[in-house]
């Protein structure tokens, strides 16, 4: 997936000016597809310059007031467009995984620690998605636009869920892991 696409995406469901869009990003893209402000201001301005989108008509046109931009017909197009195409999976790139073998070599000091910080993180993550779900996803919300972003969001818990119980795994097997104070007596939030 690529920035563009994103924000392209986010400004069909609902025009939004640069701040808007990084707040939602924020809150709701960004937890699959992360982007800094600037990457998200820098994209709109080559997406506008593409025919993509555009700023909308300003009421009252004064200096430094926040420009609102919409998906024009080409935006849309590409945006169906890039939906079609083939995409492999990419292989998982993480940083922690990369450590635990690196820790096979030169020893694992500290690494627990760091497994239990993550499955803190992991742990916390799971609660906020299955607030989202339980607010924004209530069985009578049946629309297909609802039923689909409700499929990212359970992506999204899944995946949460993996790493609590990967990592619960990792640190209840190895020895070498458990330094430090336990913490796997908390036990993971339900899934609703």
């Amino acid at each position: 997936m690529s920035l563009p696409h994103a924000i392209l995406t986010a400004l069909l469901e609902k025009p939004s000016s640069g701040l808007e869009l990084t707040r939602r990003f924020d809150r709701s893209i960004g937890y699959f597809w992360s982007s800094t402000h600037q990457q998200i201001y820098r994209e709109l301005g080559k997406l506008e310059r593409s025919g993509q989108i555009r700023a909308l008509p300003s009421a009252q046109p004064a200096r430094g007031q926040k420009k609102e931009y919409e998906v024009l017909p080409a935006g849309r197009e590409e945006l169906a467009a890039w939906i079609a195409l083939p995409e492999d999976p990419r292989p998982v790139r993480d940083p922690l995984l990369l450590r635990m073998r690196a820790a096979a070599v030169v020893g694992a000091e500290g690494l627990g620690a760091e497994l239990r910080r993550h499955l803190a993180l992991h742990r916390s993550q799971l609660e906020e998605y299955l607030r989202i779900e339980e607010r924004d996803f209530p069985p009578e919300r049946t629309a297909d636009e609802d039923r689909l972003r409700h499929i990212v969001l359970r992506g999204g818990i899944d995946m949460e869920t993996f790493w609590i119980g990967w990592l619960t795994r990792a640190l209840a097997d190895e020895p070498v892991l458990r330094e430090g104070p336990a913490a796997l007596d908390e036990p993971a939030p339900a899934e609703g």
